[in-house]
């Protein structure tokens, strides 16, 4: 059994289970799937203040807390418990695209050579985790939400603005994929 859940799971797998949440949240009180709404119930929550932004019941949102914090507990326990001793498989070219930047070591769940505590003070540590975090954060309140909320919960709901969310998310992806993190890599 154990060996079952620490392999890699087919697509299949993952995409249905997460296809079945999207309705049974629906159908348990018509709430919504989403993940960076939290941060504002959080303040909400953490910090009472006549900002009108934070002004409104969370407790009612008190449920997505739970989700998250079970997010987080389970990423804990399956990085404990569950990991692969095998370092991380990637595809042949990309591991060669790679090399030539010096990110050659895929031992853990992200390259060592980019997500470290040494490269946060380098160029281009600041500009991939504060920088990326940053326009994360940004980006996901000026869209209205996360690509889980709009990816999933939006487009299964059928909404327009998700669908755009969505389409803008995949450009920029394949923008910062091809044109522009190149250049931040070469730093």
């Amino acid at each position: 059994m154990i060996e079952t859940i620490t392999q890699p799971w087919p697509w299949y797998v993952a995409g249905t289970i997460i296809g079945l949440i999207v309705p049974t949240l629906l159908i348990l009180g018509n709430k919504h799937f989403g993940i960076s709404a939290n941060l504002r119930h959080l303040c909400a929550a953490c910090f009472p203040s006549n900002i009108p932004f934070f002004n409104y019941d969370w407790k009612k949102e008190s449920w997505n807390l739970f989700f998250i914090g079970g997010i987080l507990v389970g990423g804990i326990i399956s990085t404990q418990y569950l990991s692969s001793p095998d370092p991380v498989v990637i595809h042949p070219d990309l591991a060669k695209d790679l090399s030539q930047f010096g990110i050659t070591d895929f031992s853990g769940l992200v390259p060592v050579q980019l997500f470290s505590f040494d490269q946060l003070f380098t160029l281009r540590g600041l500009i991939m985790m504060v920088g990326g975090g940053f326009l994360v954060g940004f980006g996901t309140r000026y869209a209205g939400g996360c690509t889980s909320g709009h990816a999933i919960m939006g487009l299964s709901d059928l909404q327009w603005p998700s669908l755009v969310a969505t389409i803008c998310f995949m450009i920029g992806g394949f923008l910062m994929t091809n044109l522009i993190l190149p250049y931040i890599l070469a730093l």
